[in-house]
């Protein structure tokens, strides 16, 4: 049995999309509404290090608030300081199978994990 997770905003059609297309394959994620239970620096270190990809590929830096605080994106501790503080700009959805991840936008990258 995999162990499925998905780091959701509800207000975001694409993690809505996503949350949808691991139901509809049956698969039943634990869902972290990650506005309401942010999570921790150490939650996000291990996340970037099982997503594999560059500090800055979880950060949404098109969001206003990227731009009014501006910092380094390239910097991993710099990045996790930030995104533990202010949460929103998380890319969505983050969907996590056992030790393997992928951020689901566009829906497509999702095929990966099955």
């Amino acid at each position: 049995m995999s162990n499925w997770k998905i780091y959701h905003n509800p207000q975001c059609s694409k993690s809505r999309e996503a949350l949808g297309l691991l139901q509809a394959r049956g698969i039943q994620p634990k869902v972290i509404e990650y506005l309401k239970q942010p999570p921790t620096a150490d939650e996000l270190r291990g996340l970037i290090k099982t997503l594999g990809v560059p500090s800055s590929a979880v950060v949404r830096t098109k969001e206003e608030l990227f731009q009014q605080l501006n910092f380094d994106v390239n910097s991993l501790e710099t990045v996790i300081e930030n995104l533990a503080k202010h949460p929103r700009l998380l890319e969505r959805p983050i969907i996590v199978k056992d030790q393997t991840a992928v951020i689901g936008r566009p829906v497509e990258n999702i095929e990966k994990l099955f």
